[in-house]
């Protein structure tokens, strides 16, 4: 088993001291949650559509599968940009260029 320092034992404390890195930390974990919820509707729509060609396209698997594809498009997008926004944050805080 490791030994923790200090410093692994109140990682989240500077976090939890201010108010917008706690913020940027609960919109992390949406982010997270988003991404997992949309490449999962993503992914249940791409296995739904060879189940519908196998069995010849039935209405209500296509329906399913519109559906898992607006589902994805609506949670994946905002969790995509956000994400991207709170990672270019994080660059911004320690001196960094993000994505050039």
């Amino acid at each position: 088993m490791a030994s923790m320092t200090p410093k692994d034992c109140n990682e989240d404390a500077p976090a939890m001291a201010d108010p917008v890195l706690a913020k940027r930390e609960r919109i992390r974990k949406l982010c997270e949650l988003g991404s997992k919820i949309g490449y999962s509707c993503f992914g249940a729509a791409m296995l739904l559509f060879v189940v519908a060609f196998v069995a010849d396209f039935p209405s209500w698997i296509v329906t399913v599968i519109i559906a898992a594809m607006i589902l994805g498009s609506i949670t994946l997008l905002p969790a995509i940009v956000f994400g991207y926004g709170v990672k270019a944050a994080d660059a911004e805080d320690r001196g960094e260029k993000f994505g050039y």
